[in-house]
């Protein structure tokens, strides 16, 4: 006659065997069923946007709003227009007329001149105060225009 021990762990295995029998069936039956779904080609191929849709203009003007008073279009690509920025529950009652619209800072660094160098690092304080950024220090090893970020 067989153990206790011996029968529980024989009942354990036979469990784990079909058990396992059984998930590879099911998985395989729904990787079966995956396959066969066929992908349409507008789910797979994005659409081809135009400039003004690129640049946030239709949004924008669809729901009455400006990017910021000195600027129509978005100036970054990872920019959001503010008309798909300010969506869902947490803007549904707000009023974007009463919201403080601050002038786009993009024409203030185009107002800053150029500053040539031959140094290979130099140092940006952020004009210091409160407007300010902590002291960074930029490569000047490629022949480009750096800016200060």
């Amino acid at each position: 006659m067989l153990s206790r021990v011996t029968l529980r762990t024989s009942l354990q295995l036979s469990q784990r065997t079909c058990a396992a029998q059984r998930t590879l069936a099911t998985s395989a039956r729904l990787f079966d069923a995956a396959t066969t779904t066929p992908i349409k080609k507008a789910e797979t191929t994005p659409e081809l946007k135009g400039e003004e849709d690129s640049l946030g203009l239709t949004e924008n003007e669809e729901r009455g709003l400006s990017q910021a008073p000195n600027r129509k279009e978005i100036w970054s690509r990872s920019q959001k227009p503010r008309a798909t920025a300010m969506q869902g529950p947490r803007f549904e009652q707000t009023d974007f007329s009463l919201q403080p619209q601050s002038m786009a800072a993009i024409e203030l660094i185009h107002r800053q001149p150029v500053q040539w160098t031959h140094e290979q690092v130099v140092a940006c304080d952020g004009g210091g105060g409160a407007a300010g950024h902590p002291r960074i220090f930029i490569n000047t090893d490629k022949p480009e225009i750096s800016t200060c970020k």
